[in-house]
């Protein structure tokens, strides 16, 4: 029953954080963001922050969504930040006032960036809350300031400063931020807004923050000191259809009415809400791409005949490329090659432009040739342009590939299922 049951919830990965407790190291993950998951209809899965774990992900498969929340400091080389502008006396405030959340955890660190970059490359629902959303940032080459307050807040004229964390009074804080127009942030908060006004107040608890956001994602809040406090990737953003990539610097679960769990406004829960929605699409599509994977499989004799064919052409390619004779074993081979072309005169468009790439025909041997060829210098200039690039022009192309490989999956995902209609009609 309970394999059962794993199977129809879908699993949302959590980097648990580490404290110590009775001398021991204890790893734990804030309840609020449980209790959420899990009401919306999907399973946590808290993935420890153990020594190794990062070399272990594919331990945790599947993974239908990941959600990253609190935790200490960045590493600081993982974004090339420098602590330089900072003075020794202000080096020492920082640590003093910071102690809890400035000792850098790098297990905690590969993990999540690991995490992070296998959401983007797959389109693996993500969110990031917090520390999370500094995670996401810096993965798709963003930067992080090193104290909010010193780098930005302070140096706003007084009106604008804001207090971004409050030791003494950590789920009563809050501070004001202005949301921008038709983002997600704007669509769950909107009723809850004065007139003319786009101002909400948020939970915050964080001495970093975006410095420079990556240049795939697009702001939904700031603070008065300009500071970034939710972002989103607009063209990956579909919860229906299984596309979430987001990441919040305030806590909305957090934002609830003293002594009560009722929400400081209907719209808190909803980053929550269509997170999930998102993976439980997700896990749809994957399921529904595993069904026409099984439909469309080859039976065995079918398969067989398909490698022995493949093989007549391995070997006739190989013979072309390497100007080399036959020999004499392989004679039986290539005839069964020849005999497939023989009896598919009429060749499709495909199979004809598959064929050719082969070299499979001898009148095609020199062109396959060339176009290797071509493509081997090809791939050379292209690295060398790429080796001049900034991080931020690389980010944009990752990002524009990142989108065009999602349209493709989605429209190929698409002609699969239709086919498989086709085939059980």
């Amino acid at each position: 029953m309970a394999s059962d049951i794993s199977t129809i919830f879908p699993r949302v990965l959590i980097v648990s954080r580490r404290t110590v407790r009775k001398n021991k190291f204890v790893d734990f993950v804030g309840e609020y963001h449980l209790d959420l998951i899990v009401n919306y209809g999907a399973v946590p899965v808290i993935v420890p922050r153990v020594s190794g774990v990062h070399m272990l992900l594919e331990s945790f498969e599947p993974i239908h969504g990941v959600l990253l929340c609190e935790g200490e400091d960045i590493d600081p080389s993982l974004y090339d930040a420098e602590l330089s502008g900072f003075s020794p006396e202000e080096i020492e405030e920082i640590r003093r006032l910071h102690a809890s959340d400035i000792a850098i955890d790098r297990e905690k660190d590969s993990i999540e960036l690991l995490l992070a970059k296998l959401c983007l490359e797959r389109s693996i629902p993500f969110l990031g809350i917090c520390r999370g959303s500094q995670v996401l940032n810096v993965a798709c080459g963003g930067s992080l300031y090193q104290d909010v307050e010193r780098e930005l807040s302070k140096k706003c004229p007084e009106g604008q400063r804001v207090v971004h964390m409050n030791y003494e009074n950590y789920d009563g804080h809050r501070h004001i931020v202005k949301v921008v127009e038709n983002t997600p942030l704007h669509h769950w908060f909107k009723d809850s807004l004065e007139a003319n006004k786009m101002d909400i107040w948020v939970n915050s608890y964080h001495h970093q923050g975006v410095k420079r956001l990556a240049q795939r994602f697009v702001p939904m809040a700031f603070s008065p000191d300009g500071l970034v406090e939710g972002f989103y990737d607009p063209h990956v953003y579909n919860p229906e259809e299984g596309n979430f990539i987001m990441g919040l610097q305030f806590h909305p679960e957090r934002m609830r009415q003293p002594n009560s769990d009722n929400f400081d406004y209907p719209g808190c829960p909803s980053a929550y809400q269509e997170f999930v929605k998102a993976v439980k699409a997700y896990q749809k599509k994957l399921n529904g791409s595993a069904f026409v994977a099984k439909t469309l499989k080859l039976n065995e004799d079918v398969e067989k005949k398909r490698k022995v064919i493949g093989r007549s052409f391995s070997i006739a390619r190989d013979m072309y490329s390497t100007r080399r004779g036959m020999l004499g074993e392989e004679e039986s081979e290539l005839e069964v090659g020849a005999k497939f072309l023989e009896a598919n005169t009429a060749l499709s468009l495909q199979q004809e432009k598959r064929l050719k790439q082969m070299g499979a025909t001898v009148r095609n041997a020199s062109v396959y040739m060339e176009r290797l060829k071509m493509n081997e210098e090809k791939e050379k200039l292209a690295r060398t342009m790429m080796g001049k690039m900034s991080i931020e022009q690389l980010s944009e192309i990752v990002s524009f590939y990142h989108m065009m490989g999602r349209i493709s999956s989605e429209v190929l995902e698409r002609k699969l299922h239709y086919l498989t209609n086709e085939i059980g009609g």
